[in-house]
Order: C-alpha cells, then structure tokens, then sequence
C-alpha cells in the first residue's frame, strides 16, 4: 500500500500530495531536539521558530507556547512526531483556517471552545489591547449563555468567528461615541477600521478613510453601510458585470447601478453612495469602473492558502518553463528597445564624447610642439571656433549606427543574466549583480571595438587642417577587418569592469531613491543612473586611455605602440602617471549623462511598451502592494506535503478573521522567512 496520499478540495483546487511518511519523520527528526523515553519530540521553539520561522528568536513565550498549541493536543509542552503528522493532515483540509483557529482557541483540546478560552486568546491580540472587547455584552451571552457555562462545538465557534470582527467594530464604535449621539470622529472612525477591520481594507482604502468622509463626523449608520459593503463586494462585482456585459471597461452611471441593485436587496442605496464615493476618489467622474471596484475590493482569495499554493505556480511556473522561443523574444524585444535607447544617450552627450577623444589623444613628453588644447572647455570651443558647431558631431552616424547593437547587446545580456541569477524570492546576490554585468560589457566588446576605432579616427581627423577627407568608409577600407578589433584587448578591459560597477550601482542606486510603494519615479531613474556612472567611468579611465592610444591613426611624430603593455609602459616612461587619467573629467562628464539618458529611456520604454513574456517586470516599474499571503515565499525546502501550506494557514488567521497575535503579522512572517531561506543556501 501506498505510503502517499493525495490531499485536494472537492472544487479542483491545486493537489497537494501528503509527504511520505518516513521523509516527513526524518525531517521532524532535524529539529526535534528533546528525546524521551526513546521518543523524539519538538518544543514549541522548535516548531514555531526553527521549522516554520514565523516568529523570531526573542518571541514571547506566551505566544509560542499559543502557536505551538494548535498542534501539542496532548497540551504536554512536547509536540511527538504522531501529532506532527497529524497536523499535516489539518492542513490539507479544505476549512484549514477554521480548524487551525479552532484549535488555537481549544486551549485544553478537549474539542470544544469555552468562553473562558475565548477570553484568554482574545485578550492576548493586539486588537483587544488596542480597542477592549466587550466581555460583558449581548455578543458573548447569546453565544456562551448569561452564565457563560456554554461551550461551543466546532461548528458553532465556525459562525462566532465570522462574525467577531464585525461585533468587535460594533463595540469599538460604542465606546468611541463620547456623546452618546451616534456619532463618531474621523479619525477614530479611521482607527477603528484599520484596527479591527484592517484585512478588510485594501491599501487605497485603508489610505483613504479620512478623505472619504471629509474628516467630519461619521454616523453609525455609514460606518455599518462601509463594513457591510466591503463584505459584499463580489456581490458588487456581480452587479456591475450584470450591467457591464462584457465591456470590462464600461463605466456606470449611479441610476444604472441602483436599477440593477434592486435585484439584489442586500446592497442599500447608502452603499451605494459610499462605493461611487470611494470610486471618485480614484476618478472623479461620477461613474464606476471594474478597475475602481478592484482597488476598493478586499483580496478575499488570497486568504486560502490552497489558492496561494497554486498562485505561487502561476508565478514561478512561467520564470521556470518558458520555453526557448518565448525566452529568445523576449531577448529580441529587450534588444530592440536597447537600441533605441541608446541611440538617444549617445546623440545627448556626444559633443562631450568628443572632447574626451581629442584630449586623450593629445601627446606630450613625445611631440614638440605647443599643445592644442589647455583644458576641456578650451577643446570644446576650439572645435566650435575652426570646425563649427557640426564640428561637435564628427563621426556620429557611424556612432549611431554602431551604438544601437552596443547598448542594445550590454542591456539585453545583462538583463538575461540578472534573470539567470534571481532566486525565487526576487532577490538577486551581489556577485550575480556583477557578473551579470561584466557580462554584458564583455558581449559589447564585438559591436564596441570597431565602433570605436572608426569614431575616434573620424573624432580626430579634425585636429589636420590638412588632408583628404576621412569618412568612415574610408576607415573601415583602410584597416580592414582584423585592423577593426586593434586595441580589443584594452577595450576587454574597459568595458568589463565598467559594466561590473555601473549596473550593480545602478541597481542599489534605483532601491534607495524608489518611493514608499517600491516605485521609481522617472526623475528617479534619470538620478540613479546618472550617478551609477560616476565610479564606473572614473575608474576605467586609464584602460580608455590605453585604448584611445593603440586604436588612434599613427602620426609622425607621436610615439607608437605594439600593445597594451608595450603602450602602458610607455605612457608611464614619456608622460607619467597623471597621462592615465586624461580627459576623465570629459569621460565623466559625457559617461554620466548618457547612461542616465540611456537607462532612463530603456525603462520608460519598457513601461510604456510592455510585454509580458512570463518573466519579470523591471525593479521599480511597479507600485508594490502592501504584504500579503500572496507574496509569502516559497516555503524552505523542509516544508514537505501539507506543510507547503503552514506558513500561509498561520498567516490567513489575520488576514481572514483578523486575529493578530503579538508579534505575528503576514510582514513579520515574510521577513523571517526570508532570512530563513536566505541562511538556508549554501555558501
């Protein structure tokens, strides 16, 4: 007989096989760490923070000993690995949350709740310490009796559940009306909701609670129109769909709404009035939207932790087993858009580009003569004074036809790898960061190198008054293929470390200067990618000085190189150290702006010209939502069977039914978790 079994609700929710029993006892057997009498056994600590990881190392007692309780039926203080896998069980089962509630509040685990129990765990959330429940009301003597001797069965405690945080609210209204009128303010409304009522809201909602009664006082009435209509927005949903047809971007005048409504008696016109409000706060035009409802909706389906099994699915699945095709265009498309964005960083500071080559390229110690150029700014208007303004743009449609498969190839290559490198939970280590980008700038080397040579030879052809004409056909003529890749071993040593620094920075630097939501703003894009090439182009510098030297035309002269180490030795013999570091302030100066033109126009052309080829959205183009069952990772490696499904069951206590236990928050819960997975890889 099979060791395995199949766990799966009756809908045709995900599947979710059983572990097999002696896999599930050896890893009950890794963190157990109490033997007696030849038996293994788990203490709460082991269970709640070494296995699970929802609750950190200073975690009180109190509240361990609670979590761990679901699981200890025996209540000895010991979890044996019988009751270990008897919880696995519990966890497969389709009413999970209840019965994982039900057992926190069966303190004795004789199945049955008392009102004693109830008292107890409910005065151990945050919610009663905040806003005291009302022990002594009508809600606790109709469901435990006048004498409070009654103890509910499991079914019974079901129904209190689902409607304790709405008798919770009740009470806390009760006591917020100083003046007995009905009446409560607008910012004790607004602490009640987030208080008692917080997994109901959405973050729009949550943010617009104030606003949405104008900060005057708030009757009852309003306060149980708002609560009862977040509950019921499927049923709005429903409503809106009924009149919408299948136009998901109709927008409904109040009339229409209230005529479909009146099919529908549980939706008042008060609620009505209260959603087109809400609506009008994310558009004021008078009508709904299905996308308005979406953001006042509470997320009702990320509190099954069945639905967050196979939501996870979804979203790993595609990142894991696209296929080459859909990975090939998605490259194609990154390309094309690199492309087009560096076309625009390089046409903005090309006049700057070409200060930097014709200082770089200017000798001393080998050539007799005055210099040409004192300084950057004296290059700069000498070019405009002998040559003309289009002096500043010599050389740049060979540059533009060059630099759209450069950029395009150092930003396709280095996405790819970030790609390659991010672990399941979005994060990406430091040293992928810096190989992902020494790789994009070692596959630009073979667009980059003959780019070069051609431009600086056409940037420097203006210093001879002299002379036939130089065109960029007549470079490519004259060196010809091999000549094309002269100095490719400087230009190795350039790109790669300038890729290495730039895009790591970049990265870190779009983070720190991203909003509250994790979304960068434009300006934002523009400043860390500005900044980003700062550290990059300066430190590079002396590799681009060795490059311009090796890939410049030969003069008579002008001292000439066999290579790299033959041109390095005698810069430092004829000119000194300082010659290594000609033109950085040019090199900066032009660097700099491109990259944050390039980088800022990549991404907003990624925003705008969205593709989704089931991989990731770039960091920062989107607001992020405020944590929730959905965006728990995934569960350690040692979360076998039923127990995929631990972290989440825990988590949609809260967010179900609103029970908040001290320092046990869905945050808290993706934060240990985190740094659980992030102990868990190898070194």
């Amino acid at each position: 007989m099979s060791k395995t079994a199949t766990c799966e609700s009756v809908l045709g929710l995900p599947v979710l096989k059983k572990a097999d029993v002696e896999e599930l006892r050896s890893v009950f057997q890794k963190y157990a760490t109490v033997e007696k009498d030849g038996e293994h056994y788990m203490t709460p600590r082991d269970f709640v923070i070494k296995y699970l990881g929802i609750e950190k190392e200073d975690a009180d007692p109190t509240t361990l000993n609670l979590l761990a309780g679901v699981v200890d039926e025996t209540k000895d203080g010991l979890i044996s690995f019988v009751e270990f896998q008897a919880f696995e069980s519990l966890l497969c089962s389709p009413d999970a949350l209840y019965l994982l509630a039900f057992q926190l509040f069966d303190s004795n685990g004789n199945g049955f709740v008392s009102y004693d129990e109830f008292k107890s765990v409910m005065s151990q959330t945050r919610i009663h310490q905040h806003i005291p429940f009302d022990w002594e009301g009508e809600f606790c003597k109709m469901y435990f009796g006048w004498d409070k001797k009654k103890d509910l069965s499991y079914a019974e405690f079901t129904q209190l559940l689902q409607s304790l945080a709405y008798e919770h609210a009740r009470v806390a209204f009760r006591v917020r009306d100083k003046n007995k009128n009905g009446f409560i303010t607008a910012l004790d409304f607004s602490d009640i909701m987030i208080t008692v009522r917080k997994h109901m809201l959405t973050p729009f909602v949550e943010e617009n609670l104030v606003s949405l009664v104008g900060g005057k006082q708030v009757s009852f009435p309003y306060f149980t129109g708002l609560n009862h209509l977040l509950s019921s927005m499927e049923l709005v949903k429903k409503i809106y769909r009924q009149v919408a047809g299948h136009n998901p971007k109709a927008e409904i005048t109040r009339e229409e709404f209230l005529i479909a409504a009146q099919k529908v008696s549980q939706v008042t016109p008060l609620e009505v009035d209260i959603l087109f409000h809400l609506c009008d706060l994310i558009n004021p035009t008078g009508r709904i939207t299905y996308e308005a409802i979406e953001r006042i909706a509470p997320l009702e389906e990320g509190t099954l932790p069945y639905e967050m099994v196979e939501a996870q699915r979804r979203k790993e699945g595609p990142q894991q087993n696209r296929g080459f095709l859909v990975q090939f265009a998605e490259s194609g498309y990154r390309f094309f858009l690199g492309g087009i964005a560096g076309g625009c960083g390089a046409t903005a500071v090309y006049p700057i580009d070409l200060v930097k080559t014709r200082l770089q390229n200017q000798r001393s110690g080998s050539y007799v003569g005055e210099l040409m150029y004192k300084n950057s700014f004296d290059c700069f208007r000498k070019v405009i004074r002998h040559e003309g303004f289009m002096g500043l743009y010599s050389g740049l449609v060979p540059q533009l036809m060059g630099v759209a498969p450069e950029k395009a190839i150092k930003l396709t290559m280095n996405d790819l790898m970030r790609d390659k490198f991010t672990t399941k939970d979005g994060q990406i280590p430091l040293y992928g960061e810096i190989l992902a980008g020494g790789t994009g700038g070692m596959c630009q080397v073979m667009f980059t190198n003959p780019l070069e040579i051609v431009k600086i030879r056409l940037q420097v052809a203006g210093e001879i008054q002299s002379g036939p004409r130089v065109s960029a056909l007549n470079v490519c003529r004259e060196l010809g293929f091999a000549g094309l890749y002269k100095g490719a071993s400087a230009c190795f040593l350039r790109d790669i470390p300038f890729s290495a620094i730039y895009f790591p920075v970049y990265a870190h630097g779009k983070k720190y200067l991203a909003d509250e939501d994790g979304h960068n703003s434009i300006p934002s894009l523009l400043i860390a990618a500005t900044i980003a090439g700062a550290p990059a182009a300066s430190l590079v510098t002396p590799a681009d000085v060795i490059k311009t030297r090796l890939q410049v035309k030969e003069r008579e002269g002008f001292t000439t190189y066999k290579g790299l180490f033959d041109c390095a030795r005698k810069i430092w013999a004829e000119e000194g150290g300082k010659a290594f570091w000609k033109g950085a302030p040019a090199r900066m100066f032009r660097s700099c702006p491109q990259f944050g033109v390039t980088l800022m126009v990549y991404e907003v052309l990624q925003r705008t010209f969205y593709i989704d080829f089931g991989g990731r959205r770039p960091e920062g183009s989107e607001v992020k939502k405020a944590p929730s069952i959905m965006d728990l990772p995934p569960p350690n490696p040692d979360h076998i069977g039923g127990y995929r499904l631990a972290v989440a069951t825990f988590a949609g206590i809260e967010r179900k039914f609103g029970l908040a236990l001290p320092k046990f928050t869905p945050s808290e819960i993706i934060q240990a978790q985190v740094k659980k997975e992030v102990g868990a890889q190898p070194s």
